[in-house]
């Protein structure tokens, strides 16, 4: 605001930070994430106060969607796995050249969700470190049901091969064992976010 002859104030408008942010990427760094970048569109100095208070690793600004992606596109290079989390209809490409693209789907735009792999059903960050957590112990439940049920067939085609075990007591086992990984499996459900 001014008149002819000075400026009389000046206004200033800036988003607030999501709540929990710096909290957020101090738990992804505890979960074994190397680096945190920050990608925005909003000019230098507001990306450098916004990265200072949160306390990513990096953070590239006025960026365009297409620059947005071919920065991912260069992290992937250089780190292999790369997720990417978004909102907007200009994080969708981005989120598309990432590994894992995650849209916060309270706040994001029918485009980000239909090209993320994730799709957070709140606007809460502080569950992508729960993310992390949960398809870790995914995986090796995973992993202990596959060993589980290979190890039952294999020990039943010794056991067949010797002459001990029946036809009917291989298909009950074969039940057992799938009620066992299935058992196994259920558990995921009890996880705490």
């Amino acid at each position: 605001m001014g008149n002819d002859a000075h400026v009389c104030g000046l206004i200033g408008i800036s988003d607030a930070l999501r709540e929990h942010v710096s909290q957020v990427i101090q738990s992804l760094k505890q979960e074994g994430i190397e680096r945190v970048v920050m990608l925005t569109g909003d000019n230098k100095k507001t990306a450098s106060a916004v990265a200072n208070a949160v306390g990513v690793d990096e953070y590239l600004a006025e960026l365009l969607p297409e620059e947005k992606v071919r920065a991912v596109e260069n992290l992937v290079r250089t780190y292999k796995y790369v997720a990417m989390i978004g909102d907007g209809v200009n994080d969708a490409p981005a989120m598309a050249a990432a590994t894992i693209g995650v849209a916060m789907a309270a706040v994001g735009s029918d485009t980000a969700i239909e090209t993320a792999d994730i799709a957070l059903m709140s606007d809460d960050l502080t569950r992508v470190p729960w993310i992390i957590r949960h398809s870790r112990r995914t995986l090796q439940t995973i992993r202990q049901n596959v060993a589980f049920a290979l190890g039952t067939k294999a020990l039943f085609m010794i056991l067949t091969l010797a002459g001990v075990a029946s036809l009917w007591l291989a298909i009950a086992a074969d039940t057992g064992a799938s009620l066992l990984v299935i058992t196994n499996a259920l558990r995921l459900l009890r996880a705490k976010c």
